[in-house]
């Protein structure tokens, strides 16, 4: 069957939250004294398993796999060749902020792994340390080329923020010059426990005006697996490929196309709305399980709100998601 809800939005991807855990401390992700969630309460491999099969059934052709930091869960590499090895019809991709990727670069190249997300939000090695508190970057520029390399398709994700990284555009864009990957910003939101406010928010608008000022910029269409809420420009001349998303000053609600699931087992059908649904109880139940969380998946996605109205009425002092965005899944 396919999975549409109560406007009609068919939802076909599913972002699955391996771990809440990150080696990184990004100024925009974490919250401050933020408790993690103890290991027995996570999500087990193989109940992982049966939901991306209950999703599969629902005709969901795209998972992405996120965290936290999904490398820093023990067994994650191998996991991710189980659910290639099982669904081979499957749109599996993986973020990660590419600081421990590299040991497993070249194993998930061959057990079929194509795309890669990488979370950076500067080009810079000082600022990558104060926007993260690590030391890393050497390691995160690494693997980028050798993922690049092993001939994954690379997206660039950089959280864009006034007085953080607007100075750095037309490096993104020589990047994205220079090598066959995607740079895409996304506006800053305001999730639960981040430094954000309004000053903060370097627009889209804004920025595609400052890069259309530093490159020839071409619109391409969304087709195939590149549908989604990135409106995605070719750079004359370049390797690679410009994009933005922007939830706050132009939203994409009404085509919004996805489900998320929570490290705990928390169904979200919206990334600004703090209603959940508990799919790990359901599961774990002796007398209820798979069937039962199906039932809960379609009911959860009939009642999937406008995400705008919910920004609308944060404006408004109502409304606000109090959840850090590591906790969600990015």
């Amino acid at each position: 069957m396919i999975l549409k809800d109560a406007r009609q939005r068919v939802v076909n991807y599913l972002r699955i939250s391996v771990t809440d855990r990150c080696n990184l401390r990004c100024l925009y992700c974490s919250a401050q004294n933020q408790e993690f969630i103890p290991h027995p309460e996570i999500l087990r491999y193989e109940e992982l398993l049966e939901i991306i099969t209950l999703a599969c059934g629902l005709s969901i052709g795209k998972v992405r796999f996120t965290g936290g930091e999904p490398f820093a869960r023990k067994g994650f590499p191998e996991f991710v060749a189980e659910v290639l090895a099982r669904f081979p019809d499957l749109d599996l991709r993986v973020t990660t902020n590419a600081t421990l990727i590299g040991p497993h670069l070249a194993f998930l190249r061959e057990r079929g792994l194509k795309r890669l997300n990488i979370s950076l939000d500067t080009l810079d090695p000082a600022k990558f340390t104060r926007i993260t508190g690590r030391e890393l970057f050497p390691e995160v520029w690494a693997n980028i080329q050798s993922a690049l390399d092993l001939g994954f398709r690379v997206k660039i994700n950089a959280v864009a923020m006034k007085g953080v990284n607007d100075d750095e555009l037309g490096a993104f864009l020589d990047l994205a010059r220079a090598r066959p990957l995607d740079v895409r910003f996304i506006e800053f939101m305001p999730m639960g426990g981040s430094d954000w406010s309004p000053e903060s928010v370097w627009t889209a608008g804004e920025i595609l005006e400052q890069a259309r000022g530093l490159a020839e910029l071409t619109p391409l269409p969304r087709l195939g697996a590149d549908q989604g809420p990135a409106r995605v420009y070719a750079i004359t001349g370049g390797l690679g490929r410009f994009g933005l998303i922007s939830p706050l000053t132009d939203h994409f609600c009404g085509t919004c196309n996805r489900l998320r699931l929570t490290a705990d087992g928390h169904l979200r059908t919206c990334l600004f709305s703090d209603k959940v649904y508990r799919l790990k109880g359901i599961l774990r139940h002796p007398r209820l399980g798979a069937e039962h969380v199906r039932r809960v998946m379609l009911l959860a996605n009939e009642r999937k709100p406008l995400g705008h109205d919910i920004l609308e009425k944060r404006a408004r002092g109502r409304g606000v998601c109090g959840t850090p965005m590591s906790a969600i899944g990015g």
